[in-house]
């Protein structure tokens, strides 16, 4: 049996988690590697899940629930939940944990790097939308509703509150520039506020980013991680893929426009001013502050690059924009 961790407290935390689970579960423990926090790999001699932690048994339930009525609409790229524990639920630790399947990956990682994967997932995501649309009904009493604009001002006032350490590492033009983007597009989306709270609903998946998808074993594409699912409209799904892909494709909006779902997405002036803001940069900020990490030269030369060395091709993508946005005006 391997525990696979050398962490201290943490070696003791899961040593404990490994007893309870050889208590509760009706098979021999093999192996509890952990994944990230609260995510374990945990192997038997006949088969492997992975166990993850919930906060709630609201959550862990609303969870099965979901993944559930995703296999039963047809979608069936994701994992399901085992119910495995002698006693459910399983509970350590104040917290609630699932099993879930285990999806053995290809070597070949997903990544926003291929222009093949990125095009991948947006269908795959597409795929995602025409499902969860047929929910909606189902879960919009236990589903919040995604308020876009509300998230972007709750973020830039972070961001604002941030400056004072922000100010070390960013000169003031460069700040002062972002925080007119941000402007720009938090009023655009005011004035076009139909196209995020109005029309076609699904419920949304709320982060696409690139390790929430897994490149299986057999080369298919799963989409994973729906702790932050929402109701809303298609596009703050596809706001948050565009703005999580265009760094990879140099920041341009005619290669942005190559993809049929974003090409109609482009000719909506709320859309266009969306992809003005900031997200990414005051996100990344805000972690850093947040978790103290700034001082880590590894940690924060990523959002320095993103912030400063990205700066120039990001301004000519937000040129772009407002060219688009002007064009519809006429």
């Amino acid at each position: 049996m391997n525990t696979t961790v050398n962490n201290g407290g943490d070696d003791l935390v899961q040593n404990r988690l490994l007893s309870y689970l050889q208590d509760q579960l009706p098979f021999k423990i093999e192996e509890l590697k952990p994944i990230r926090k609260k995510v374990y790999l945990l192997r038997t001699q006949e088969r492997a899940f992975v166990l993850k932690g919930f906060s709630s048994y609201h959550r862990l339930k609303l969870q099965e629930a979901f993944t559930s009525s995703l296999m039963n609409e047809g979608f069936a790229k994701t994992y399901i939940f085992y119910e495995v524990a002698k006693e459910p639920p399983l509970f350590f630790d104040r917290t609630y944990f699932g099993c879930l399947e285990y999806i053995p990956p290809s070597e070949e990682v997903f990544t926003y790097f291929l222009k093949s994967d990125r095009l991948e997932g947006l269908n795959l995501l597409k795929n995602f939308h025409d499902t969860t649309e047929k929910l909606v009904s189902r879960y919009q009493t236990v589903v919040p509703a995604y308020r876009q604009a509300d998230k972007w001002r709750e973020r830039a006032t972070l961001f604002l509150n941030n400056l004072p350490v922000i100010r070390y590492f960013v000169q003031k033009e460069i700040i002062n520039e972002l925080l007119a983007w941000a402007d720009w597009a938090l009023k655009g989306i005011e004035e076009d506020a139909w196209l995020f709270q109005y029309g076609r609903k699904v419920i949304l998946h709320g982060d696409v980013a690139h390790h929430n998808f897994l490149r299986a074993k057999d080369q298919s594409l799963y989409l994973l991680d729906f702790d932050l699912i929402a109701v809303g409209t298609p596009h703050s799904d596809y706001l948050q893929y565009a703005n999580r892909i265009l760094p990879f494709m140099k920041w341009s909006f005619d290669d942005l426009g190559k993809y049929s779902i974003f090409k109609s997405n482009l000719e909506e002036k709320g859309f266009l001013h969306a992809l003005a803001f900031p997200t990414d940069i005051f996100r990344e900020w805000n972690r850093v502050i947040r978790d103290r990490t700034y001082l880590d030269s590894v940690k924060i030369r990523p959002v320095l690059d993103l912030t400063v060395g990205q700066f120039a091709e990001r301004q000519r993508f937000i040129k772009a924009l407002k060219y688009a946005v002007n064009e519809i005006n006429k």
